[in-house]
């Protein structure tokens, strides 16, 4: 990785941590304690023992960067659409990396022309050879204003989610505004 590429996934993490906040335990959020959006059950399975209200700072950048950057493979699909993987790492960093992918695989499927650009993936929520590969062809075949139209879509799906969660469980929608204010383009 380039320092330009670098200081964007620091300027990145930046940004969502500024988001996250600090320390939060809000009652009607299912994830318990968090410090800089990272969750004590994330913490605790990467060893971090202590108070949640004292994570390092240091120990959160580099959970994002390893979690939600390098092993879904947001950092390959960056080589390819900067834009689209800025986007599926902030939403892999709120609903998940494998719901970020998943989405991006879906939206893939619904643009190849009925399979005449390239085959469907199957949406299994990872990063490997097939979707970089529909990737790939997808750009090539659309230019640079695919890139826009395939985050659109994912955006979609995104708010769509959203919608859902609060629909489902009433308690969400304390967080529906925020999610469509901040999470949205």
């Amino acid at each position: 990785m380039g320092h330009e590429d670098e200081a964007r996934v620091e300027a990145l993490i930046a940004q969502v941590i500024a988001r996250e906040g600090d320390y939060s335990d809000h009652p009607a959020d299912r994830g318990g304690a968090t410090r800089f959006g990272i969750t004590e059950a994330m913490a605790r399975a990467d060893g971090y023992d202590g108070p949640m209200r004292r994570l390092p700072l240091a120990r959160a950048e580099s959970l994002y960067r390893r979690l939600y950057w390098r092993a879904p493979g947001f950092d390959q699909v960056a080589e390819l659409a900067p834009r689209l993987a800025e986007e599926l790492f902030d939403t892999g960093v709120n609903m998940g990396p494998a719901v970020a992918t998943g989405f991006l695989q879906r939206a893939l499927n619904a643009l190849n022309r009925g399979g005449r650009d390239y085959a469907d993936l199957v949406p299994d929520g990872r990063i490997g050879p097939a979707t970089l590969a529909a990737l790939k062809a997808f750009l090539r075949h659309r230019g640079p204003p695919g890139e826009v139209v395939l985050l659109k879509a994912v955006e979609a799906l995104q708010g769509e989610r959203y919608l859902t969660l609060a629909e489902r469980r009433p308690a969400n929608e304390a967080f529906l505004y925020g999610w469509l204010a901040d999470r949205l383009s």
